[in-house]
């Protein structure tokens, strides 16, 4: 497969754009150490207008990771803290009585924002985490009828707790499939451990992200210029048929009692695309499609118990999988 001109990039919106999101990691790194995986995951969704689920343990900065990002983009950003007494109604808003005019008037909920932190979504029943599958698809609230456009660009960015199941609503299937990416959040390694703790004790406060020094370096001009930069960018046909390829193999594993459906093709097809367009280039290449197939599709697949008994993993079953499909030339 020839390389194809980078048009796209060679634009000036499209070459500042990709240059403000690349300053983004230095912007985020002087709140958040060493979680550079996660910072790209978000731009990534991000450019393919999708949502996010950021999974790790109590104190791995998640929280911290979303609101300096959206600090960074100079983004509107609101925090639900999800709980089992949570109502539908908390998160997307609702009618309420204006004594002074008689009428009802619709109170918009946290959701109308650009991005949503909704923390530890796995704490709240079904019936309320049913009502973020409208605003994530649709970008629409529909209350008494009447559908209520999202601002653009907005993202959903859920946490949960991946080592805690007790009072908790594991999100069913059709849900997790709305999510673009499933990013793990990991514990700090040693020396990443050490900074944060020489932060701290240097007066570092994660709750004043503006004395930290985080200040704007994009915003939604650039994000727009990106996306439609991201467009551009050329997949030849081989790449398409090995992303299917991929997807197919998960349906067909003995490990698996569900593969990935359609849906999770085209968020790969996606996210690729992003991902060459982020380093540089308008043609979209097989490692850009390994390199996004764990994030995208591991949260798409769903293990039999027997080979969970026995330590098998979504992420081992995938890169099991990119082994062996045969990696076009």
């Amino acid at each position: 497969m020839d390389p194809t001109t980078d048009n796209a990039g060679n634009t000036g919106d499209a070459s500042r754009a990709r240059a403000s999101l690349e300053a983004l990691r230095a912007e985020i790194a002087k709140a958040v150490v060493g979680q550079d995986p996660a910072v790209t995951g978000l731009v990534v969704a991000l450019l393919c207008r999708g949502h996010v689920l950021l999974e790790g343990v109590p104190g791995v900065a998640k929280t911290l990771l979303v609101r300096s990002l959206a600090a960074a983009l100079e983004l509107d950003t609101k925090r639900v803290q999800f709980t089992p007494d949570l109502m539908p109604s908390d998160v997307t808003g609702s009618l309420v009585y204006d004594t002074r005019s008689a009428e009802f008037s619709f109170q918009p909920g946290p959701v109308f924002t650009n991005l949503l932190l909704a923390d530890e979504i796995n704490r709240t029943p079904p019936k309320t985490q049913s009502s973020l599958l409208e605003a994530m698809e649709e970008r629409q609230v529909t209350v008494d009828g009447k559908p209520r456009p999202l601002p653009e660009p907005f993202l959903v960015a859920a946490t949960q707790n991946p080592v805690e199941y007790e009072g908790t609503y594991p999100l069913p299937e059709a849900q997790l499939d709305r999510f673009l990416l499933k990013l793990t959040i990991p514990l700090p390694s040693r020396q990443d451990e050490i900074d944060v703790l020489t932060r701290h004790a240097s007066g570092f406060d994660p709750r004043d992200l503006h004395a930290a020094g985080v200040r704007p370096v994009a915003g939604s001009a650039e994000l727009e210029a990106a996306r439609v930069a991201v467009a551009k960018t050329h997949v030849h046909p081989e790449i398409t048929a090995y992303v299917v390829d991929i997807c197919r193999a998960t349906r067909e594993s003995p490990s698996l009692t569900l593969g990935v459906s359609p849906r999770g093709a085209t968020a790969l097809l996606a996210t690729s695309r992003a991902w060459a367009w982020l380093t540089g280039r308008d043609y979209v290449t097989p490692d850009d499609v390994k390199a996004l197939a764990l994030p995208t599709l591991r949260h798409r697949v769903q293990l039999r118990p027997e080979a969970e008994m026995e330590g098998v993993t979504a992420d081992s079953v995938i890169n099991a999988i990119l082994a062996h499909v045969p990696v076009p030339r």
